[in-house]
């Protein structure tokens, strides 16, 4: 049975894109099957696998408007065990779209509730915002990864983020867990990134996982190429970096 997590945060830029894709490579690459759903309307997860956005016809709007399963949906990516249901613009205007309809929060819940058996891991890339898409995703998963990057703001917003999760848990999804707060984009060399990971790992502690994303150029380079970190370069920091983050998942979650 598949393991459901969604990658959430809704302040921009602090690395969910990035991991969602490269978490969801370094789990094919360690033989893992997996299924990343691009809840994003920017759509950037789809094309750093590989897929040309433009002509995708069928995506997570259709499957979050229930007018296309999501099996119908399923694309192969270029990475190894890796399939994606893509976004596309189009998906701007669900949260409009799905406000007046009944059981708005669990569209994503009842359309992707078949695959868990397919998959072991299904992976939700969400959009930088706490509105009804992410909401779908939290409730539709067993639990969530939250990127924190390693920068002067890191720790503002979080307490929203988690009244939010706490608010899920309540009111749609008690079995929602937290998987981990990932730190990301850290560099040795700065004070300040030294500082956010001593005060992460002070609150949060055992939620907090032990690899830790560093910042590297490959890793910002592989996505123009619409490639993962393992397909663009397998031997730099970025891969090693996500490769210890899957084990870790994987270790976690098999225990």
């Amino acid at each position: 049975m598949g393991k459901i997590i969604a990658i959430a945060n809704q302040k921009g830029g602090v690395g969910k894109t990035t991991t969602s894709v490269n978490l969801a490579a370094s789990l094919g690459a360690l033989e893992k099957k997996v299924l990343l759903i691009d809840a994003d309307p920017q759509a950037n997860a789809s094309s750093g696998l590989g897929i040309d956005v433009d002509t995708v016809e069928l995506g997570s709007y259709q499957v979050l408007e229930h007018t296309k399963t999501a099996k119908e949906a399923i694309m192969a990516s270029n990475a190894p065990n890796v399939d994606v249901i893509p976004a596309h613009i189009d998906l701007v205007a669900i949260e409009i779209e799905l406000v007046d309809k009944d059981e708005r929060e669990y569209m994503l819940k009842q359309a992707i509730s078949d695959l868990k058996s397919e998959y072991d891991y299904i992976l939700i890339d969400c959009a930088p915002s706490l509105g009804l898409l992410t909401l779908n995703a939290l409730t539709a998963s067993d639990s969530v990864i939250i990127p924190i990057q390693c920068e002067y703001f890191a720790l503002e917003g979080l307490g929203k983020l988690l009244n939010t999760i706490k608010s899920v848990q309540k009111i749609h999804n008690q079995a929602l867990d937290i998987e981990g707060m990932l730190l990301t984009m850290f560099d040795s060399r700065l004070r300040l990134s030294n500082q956010v990971v001593e005060e992460v790992q002070k609150h949060f502690s055992d939620m907090v996982f032990e690899t830790i994303i560093q910042r590297n150029v490959k890793l910002g380079e592989a996505p123009s190429y619409g490639e993962s970190i393992i397909n663009y370069d397998v031997s730099s920091r970025g891969a090693a970096n996500y490769l210890n983050l899957a084990k870790e998942l994987i270790k976690k979650n098999e225990l």
